[in-house]
């Protein structure tokens, strides 16, 4: 790893004395330089247990400490602290929590539980029987979760995110108190309480202890961090902290979950004296590529001075392909990728992205019709399905009896149960008044359920008691409370046995831990995003193509890359052409589409939107080519577009004539 640094990333890795932050450009190795510093820490004799590495998500730390432990340091870099934000955060809350005020026995909410458990309250609070329209559960989690993460006011975030629920600040503000006191009571943390309470115990008196915990502190894609994150790493750092932190200013494309970039253009101005090393050698991308990307990130000055490179400066030109519609579209695509197939870049090293993942509804028919497989990336994340939030529940009440929300979900799955009968055995078993006892009190017989569900309630006092005797391991607590849940899933679920199957990949992903408590957490914090995640590497054919929005591609790499709807309105959204800030993070995301292209990049831009795509009718709108795409047209070739029964060429000069008298004889019959 040592032998392969260039001079910025030697620099950046032997840096000592002062904060350092690394501007590294896409592609340019930040990982290899963030992994080699962490090896270089640790071969100097740092003890690696106070040394902590913040990543995005668990498997960036894993894959980080992997390349440490290659380099002969493999004891050392298990030792260190490696996760991120959130999976640091109950770590340190577990050890430090009793003095913020939290129980010892607290669960967390993913972000499904946090709405359900916000649905919960505006019911309680009379809200959804008002008679006229009140937000959702949805859209009222969505503006809480937003003021929290981003430490605006209510008001300024109603008026910028949420207009049209203005008139119902005072009706939000009793809302969330009583969610709060509801999380409290109940011991449950939802994500931005993890961040809020770690936050909390770094002003508080054992802040100095959490400070002590850590010599070096590493954190990378600094750029995504939002304002609480950023006063926790001022928080845990002393003036002597080695602190060095990574990301790309021009890849900042999360602002709609509060990440702001301004962490990282005021890094200097929070640690003042900081050194800053800029990576600019690209490995992954040709020179045509990058001046493609270097163009379109040279239509903003708002970001640090960088200008993308690469040994490799042979290439095939970018495409900018104009077709006549979306069907035109998505046939040249399937054409161009069967194409590259047959040149020898299989199609796992193919990916089409898009900015939203309806985009790519035409493509998906025509893939399927061309037995062309396929994944996508963006849909119904599997912690988010029914079946397994029931399991979850299960294993929830285990470690904290006093979660009612999850209580609530596995009284309601037992036949015969509905919400009259399940207040009644919450008040019996003590769950509305939070007591420890309640799962105590279930197996002992309290709680009398309908007799449709005596069977169902057997099996689950059977299966909560062997849980709790201490003698399974996690994965055995769920195989056993899979034989519940194969006598409430056919009543509650189509497809019984395929759901049991995912239950069956679940306990297999719980074979790696020896607490139930850390399986549930680390799998809220950084859940997998289907089934096939817990089982390993997909087996489907011997081949597939990657669909993927953008925002989820960032960080991956293909050989062949397309970029569909490449029109003003899909990129840059409609939604943030009227707001600066939101332009700009716009381009920064065609930037990062542009540079996941090894070797091939084509860009597609669909001439006519059909109104309705399922009507019979040709009602049809004209596009504009994408303003970012525009300045850097020449940078790509562009072949001839194809004949599909209309001239396209003759249908742009149509367009651009026919539309514009249109417009003046309009404008002079108002004077005329």
């Amino acid at each position: 790893m040592f032998d392969t640094l260039n001079a910025p990333q030697q620099a950046a890795v032997d840096h000592t004395a002062s904060p350092l932050l690394i501007v590294a450009g896409a592609g340019t190795g930040k990982t290899k330089t963030l992994a080699a510093r962490v090896s270089r820490i640790l071969d100097a004799g740092a003890d690696p247990n106070r040394v902590l590495l913040l990543t995005f998500t668990r498997r960036a730390a894993a894959e980080m400490l992997a390349r440490v432990a290659a380099t002969g340091s493999s004891r050392a870099a298990s030792q260190v602290w490696g996760g991120t934000f959130h999976s640091t955060a109950n770590r340190i809350l577990r050890n430090f929590g009793q003095a913020a005020g939290l129980s010892s026995g607290f669960t967390v909410l993913d972000q499904g539980d946090a709405t359900d458990l916000m649905g919960m309250v505006r019911t309680e609070e009379g809200f959804a029987e008002r008679g006229k329209r009140f937000p959702r559960k949805e859209t009222v989690t969505g503006i809480y979760s937003r003021m929290v993460s981003s430490q605006a006011k209510l008001s300024d975030v109603l008026e910028t995110d949420y207009p049209w629920c203005a008139d119902h600040a005072d009706d939000l503000k009793t809302i969330f108190t009583a969610y709060t006191a509801r999380k409290r009571s109940n011991h449950v943390l939802d994500y931005d309480d993890m961040l809020l309470f770690w936050r909390g115990l770094t002003v508080s008196p054992v802040g100095g202890a959490l400070r002590d915990l850590f010599d070096h502190v590493l954190i990378d894609e600094y750029q995504d961090t939002n304002p609480i994150q950023a006063d926790i790493v001022r928080g845990m750092c002393r003036p002597d902290t080695d602190l060095c932190v990574v990301g790309d200013d021009a890849q900042a494309i999360y602002g709609f979950r509060a990440a702001t970039v301004a962490n990282m253009w005021e890094f200097a101005d929070h640690f003042p004296g900081a050194t800053r090393v800029t990576l600019d050698q690209n490995y992954r991308s040709t020179m045509p590529i990058l001046a493609v990307a270097n163009g379109v990130l040279g239509q903003s000055n708002d970001h640090f001075a960088k200008h993308l490179w690469s040994d490799r400066t042979s290439g095939v030109s970018p495409i900018l392909h104009t077709h006549h519609d979306e069907s035109d579209q998505s046939r040249a695509v399937c054409e161009s990728i069967l194409d590259a197939r047959e040149r020898g870049i299989s199609l796992r090293d193919q990916a089409v992205l898009f900015r939203a993942g309806h985009h790519a509804d035409g493509l998906e028919l025509e893939l399927t019709r061309r037995d062309i497989p396929f994944v996508k990336y963006g849909g119904l994340k599997y912690l988010e399905s029914g079946h397994v939030k029931d399991l979850l529940a299960l294993l929830r009440v285990l470690d904290n009896p006093a979660d009612q929300l999850a209580w609530h979900r596995i009284l309601a799955s037992m036949e015969g149960v509905g919400p009259a009968t399940v207040r009644r055995l919450s008040a019996e078993l003590g769950i509305d008044d939070q007591a420890d006892d309640s799962v105590a009190r279930f197996i002992d017989g309290a709680g009398a359920v309908p007799p449709a569900a005596d069977t169902q309630a057997a099996d689950l006092r059977d299966a909560l008691a062997t849980c709790l005797s201490g003698d399974l391991n996690p994965s055995a607590q769920i195989d056993r409370l899979k034989q519940f849940c194969a006598l409430v899933f056919p009543t509650r679920y189509d497809n019984a046995t395929a759901r049991l199957a995912d239950i069956d990949q679940l306990a297999a992903g719980a074979s790696a831990y020896v607490s139930r408590s850390r399986f549930l957490t680390e799998l809220t914090l950084d859940p997998p995003n289907r089934t096939s995640d817990q089982a390993g590497p997909p087996h489907l054919d011997d081949d597939w193509l990657t669909l993927s929005t953008i925002h989820s591609a960032k960080g991956l790499e293909w050989r062949s890359v397309h970029i569909l709807h490449a029109a003003d309105g899909n990129m840059p959204s409609e939604m943030a052409l009227g707001d600066e800030a939101g332009l700009a993070e716009e381009l920064r995301l065609m930037y990062v589409a542009l540079t996941r292209a090894k070797d091939e990049l084509s860009v597609h831009f669909p001439l006519r939107f059909h109104v309705n795509r399922y009507a019979n009718d040709d009602r049809h709108v004209y596009a504009q080519i994408s303003r970012f795409i525009e300045p850097v047209r020449e940078l790509f070739d562009e072949p001839a577009a194809p004949s599909v029964g209309v001239d396209v060429e003759s249908e742009l000069q149509l367009a651009g004539v026919g539309v514009a008298d249109e417009v003046d004889l309009a404008l002079s019959a108002l004077w005329d």
